[in-house]
């Protein structure tokens, strides 16, 4: 996807420059797994410090735009590809999606005198707290090498506790980095935190996780049709459980979620 007649006329940064540079980022930065492929969703950009002054009071509009741009680019990634306006046959094209709830952006001026005017310096990780093993992106809206010299990582949220679990879309591992975590199939008019990609005995939201920010322990309700289990035992539904530091939690005997709190 070609971005580069994007640049703004005469050095200046336009809303527009940084959003089709934001996609760009995405795209490149994708990282191919086995049933599915997960984009970027947690951007720093770094901009001129006049630039960030001059923007400073329309940054919200600019991500609230931004975050609508790339939604539309993921559901068009996610569109099956068609032929004469019918859908080609073949296998089933692998999902592109993100790890977290939603995009991360934070804009920042550059304090190393590295990024000119009216250029910017993007930043991405696969979601808040950075993979090992996988080298962040990074992409400027013009031509050169983004700034090496010191890292630049957005600030990290606190990862409180893992989920490891196989759907129909992989081997997937779920970061707990929020204090409440509705776990379900979801839908359009329900959005889960944590989305299982599986059949309909799963419910839509199915059960939900609960952190006390006071004692850090966790507590499971079930909210489901067909049952969660902890560590084998049914949980009765709509009874708030305390959740041990380390649990298989079963969902509707379809698939096990490994749970596991950090330290």
């Amino acid at each position: 996807m070609a971005q580069r007649d994007t640049k703004p006329p005469q050095g200046k940064l336009t809303g527009q420059a940084i959003i089709n540079e934001l996609i760009r980022n995405m795209e490149i930065g994708q990282f191919e797994m086995g049933y599915s492929v997960l984009l970027p969703c947690v951007f720093s950009l770094y901009l001129h410090p006049d630039d960030h002054a001059r923007l400073a009071g329309v940054f919200d509009l600019i991500q609230e735009d931004a975050k609508r741009a790339l939604r539309a680019r993921v559901a068009q990634l996610n569109s099956p590809p068609t032929l004469m306006g019918l859908k080609r046959p073949g296998r089933q094209s692998k999902e592109y999606k993100i790890a977290c709830r939603d995009w991360v952006l934070e804009f920042l001026p550059d304090t190393e005198g590295s990024v000119p005017l009216g250029d910017l310096e993007i930043h991405s990780e696969l979601n808040e707290t950075a993979q090992p093993g996988f080298r962040g992106t990074k992409t400027t809206l013009m031509d050169r090498e983004p700034s090496v010299t010191s890292p630049r990582t957005a600030a990290a949220a606190a990862v409180y506790a893992e989920i490891r679990y196989e759907d129909d879309s992989g081997p997937q591992l779920y970061l707990v980095s929020q204090n409440e975590v509705r776990v379900g199939r979801g839908g359009d008019d329900l959005a889960m935190d944590l989305a299982l990609y599986t059949n309909d005995e799963v419910s839509r939201e199915h059960f939900t996780l609960r952190r006390d920010p006071a004692t850090g322990r966790f507590h499971i309700v079930d909210k489901s049709i067909n049952g969660t289990w902890l560590d084998g035992k049914r949980l009765k539904k709509g009874i708030e459980e305390v959740l041990p530091n380390r649990a298989q939690i079963g969902v509707a005997e379809v698939l096990t979620l490994s749970f596991e709190v950090r330290r």
